[in-house]
């Protein structure tokens, strides 16, 4: 039997065990090129439309493949799903087929798991907020309560298990952050449940991880992954900021605090004077930098952070004695992670590298201080795409039907890649780049005729003052001929919400507003009622799964370049020059458009319309660009006709199917 053969075999049994699943051509695509990847090791891009099945065509191969593969997604949706429900389906089916029964496990961060020092109250114990439990009887002190004593019988620690609400600040109580972990000088370390995971993990073929877990483990030099062979990296069209996140310092009052107050105590009085007049040296600095970027940073700042920098050091020196008994030893290992992460942020703003950008985030009078890389390519070429295969997979890779954005963006040489099926191009430099393919796998869906794409071109444009409401007006006219059954997204909050006003006040629909419930609530009241709107920002762009009758008409009020005040964004623009629109401006808002539009079809049987208020999407000279990235709607020319096939669309819509809350929601 021919190794493709074998393959799609794997995928046919995993399909009967799926409901109501369907071979799908580039599903079946995707698959050989997944499979040949981890054999051949060589890197894939691979873009797979809404309705591929993208993660049958990775899942099988990868268990399929005796090798360990990380599979790092966006979201915890995601993971969700693929642990809860796909991982646990296609192994049983593939047990027979491959005479075992693959194994499979998820991973986490440490701040998931209960810390039984924190627990416990030991020797390694971050302090509790004083105050904590001043009220009787108050909710926060309550769940810390009933968390200790869940803490007495559970055999996991993880917080996803937990089965009453609650709140972050409460878990933080019997929890610790990976930057506040004992590591090896832990005394509960033999029983700690993150540890007991991570051991657990190593075992498995395939583990379920997220993207900033991910990037820890390539780019901190923080081991939080199991070794592994191979990467599948879902949505792949969002992990450049997840890497970019990994690459940054930062340095914030809260780091300052914690700093001095594990390290003073432990210090002699020298020692402590010296580090809290550095700490409230860069406190006042912090409450006096304005947000935004900053070209370069003046005497006294550079002054302020070379003072944080050596006090840190010179702290963490006089920490580093032998002896103590238990609780000290681990007092001593706290302070010092806190005045390493302090120290080197200090020293990687006072002298940042030529490709990176310092900026500061946050409200005036305390803010965050950050430095970021201009581009991650190079530190994912090395960190990621190294020894081991990475397959990259989304909706949303190509760029006007290029993957070249895409390449350049993770750090792959756009010459040395080539489409699946033919050779690669023939290596010119002495030390060649890494090897890799690529392939769009297309879509199920048949876009022209399930779909139609109206550009609103007799609006003016969004930089005329007139524009806000003649988009609301056309807002209006556009969910009264679908009779409700929209998804409404905005490039800001703002806009979202006098929309919303607009449309309450002028129909008899209802409509829920991003804000006024977790995304969870809204998008699950918004699947269970036909009539039902939702007007949301960023997050709905690319959140909301909702096929059938109730989403028939997506409406977007402009295209979404990225706000012109992000200190990181302009940084990267002066640095590209010329190129900055085409290189950095245009290909995010390309990828958010084309995610926000897929909302409309989700299944075979879908239906409806794509409105796109912004005129420059017919007009402007990157138009086309931004169209070829769209799926492949039908054009629709005039207002009249659209308004004629929503009221259509909605005359003849089925009932919605019951809608079952995800675990989250």
């Amino acid at each position: 039997m021919k190794v493709t053969d074998r393959v799609l075999g794997l995928l046919d049994a995993a399909l009967e065990a799926v409901p109501g699943a369907q071979p799908r051509e580039g599903q079946r695509a995707m698959v050989e090129a997944v499979d040949r990847a981890l054999r051949g090791r060589e890197h894939l891009l691979v873009q797979a439309g809404t309705g591929t099945g993208k993660s049958l065509a990775y899942l099988v191969p990868a268990l399929a493949s005796g090798r360990r593969v990380v599979v790092a997604t966006a979201t915890k949706a995601l993971q969700a799903q693929l642990v809860d429900k796909d991982l646990p389906r296609v192994a049983k089916a593939l047990a027979g087929p491959l005479g075992r029964t693959p194994t499979y496990a998820l991973a986490k961060g440490r701040g998931n798991y209960l810390c039984l020092q924190q627990v416990h109250g030991g020797p390694g114990a971050v302090p509790e907020p004083e105050g904590l439990f001043e009220t009787s009887g108050s909710r926060l002190g309550d769940q810390v309560v009933r968390l200790r004593e869940w803490a007495e019988g559970t055999q996991t620690g993880d917080r996803d298990e937990v089965p009453f609400p609650v709140s972050d600040r409460a878990w933080r109580q019997v929890s610790v952050s990976a930057r506040d972990c004992l590591g090896s000088r832990c005394p509960d370390r033999a029983d700690c449940f993150a540890e007991k995971a991570r051991e657990e993990a190593k075992e498995a073929d395939v583990v379920v991880a997220n993207h900033a877990l991910l990037a820890l483990d390539a780019f901190t030099g923080v081991s939080v992954l199991p070794e592994h062979d191979a990467v599948v990296l879902d949505e792949a069209h969002e992990f450049v900021a997840s890497a970019t996140d990994a690459l940054s310092s930062e340095l914030a009052r809260a780091d300052l605090r914690r700093a001095v107050t594990a390290a003073k105590p432990l210090l002699d009085e020298a020692g402590a004077d010296r580090l809290q007049g550095a700490v409230d040296a860069a406190d006042g600095l912090l409450g006096v930098l304005d947000p935004g970027r900053i070209r370069q940073l003046d005497a006294h700042a550079l002054e302020v952070l070379h003072l944080l920098e050596g006090a840190c050091g010179a702290a963490a020196a006089a920490l580093s004695r032998e002896g103590g008994d238990e609780e000290e030893l681990a007092q001593r290992e706290r302070a010092r992670t806190a005045l390493a992460t302090v120290g080197e942020a200090a020293g990687e703003l006072r002298a940042p590298s030529t490709r990176s950008a310092v900026y500061a985030v946050g409200e005036p009078g305390s803010v965050r201080l950050r430095v970021s890389p201009l581009s991650v390519g190079h530190s994912l070429a090395t960190g990621l795409f190294g020894e081991a295969t990475v397959v990259a997979t989304s909706a949303t890779l190509t760029l006007g039907g290029s993957f070249a954005h895409t390449a350049r963006s993770l750090g792959l040489v756009e010459q040395a890649g080539a489409p699946v099926g033919e050779p690669f191009a023939p290596w010119t430099d002495e030390e060649p780049p890494q090897r890799w393919r690529h392939a769009d796998v297309g879509s199920p869906f048949d876009y022209p005729r399930q779909g139609q794409l109206y550009v609103a071109t007799d609006l003016p444009s969004p930089s005329d003052p007139s524009w806000a409401a003649a988009v609301d007006a056309r807002i209006v006219e556009l969910v009264g001929a679908a009779g409700g059954r929209t998804l409404a997204l905005f490039s800001s909050t703002a806009a979202a919400a006098r929309a919303a006003a607009v449309v309450r006040a002028r129909l008899d629909v209802p409509v829920l507003l991003q804000g006024e419930d977790s995304p969870g609530a809204l998008t699950h009241r918004f699947a269970s009622d036909a009539r039902t709107c939702l007007f949301g920002t960023r997050s709905f762009w690319q959140g909301v799964d909702a096929p059938g009758s109730t989403c028939q008409l997506v409406v977007i009020d402009r295209i979404p370049f990225a706000h012109v005040d992000d200190p990181l964004v302009q940084a990267r623009l002066e640095a590209a020059g010329a190129a900055g629109f085409a290189s950095v401006t245009l290909p995010p808002a390309a990828v958010l458009l084309a995610q926000g539009a897929g909302r409309l079809v989700r299944a075979a049987g879908d239906r409806g319309v794509v409105a796109v208020l912004d005129p420059r999407l017919a007009t402007a000279s990157y138009a086309g660009t931004l169209l070829r990235t769209l799926p492949d709607f039908y054009r629709a020319r005039t207002l009249e006709g659209v308004l004629a096939s929503l009221r259509a669309i909605d005359e003849g819509a089925p009932p919605i199917a019951p809608v079952v809350a995800r675990r989250g929601a």
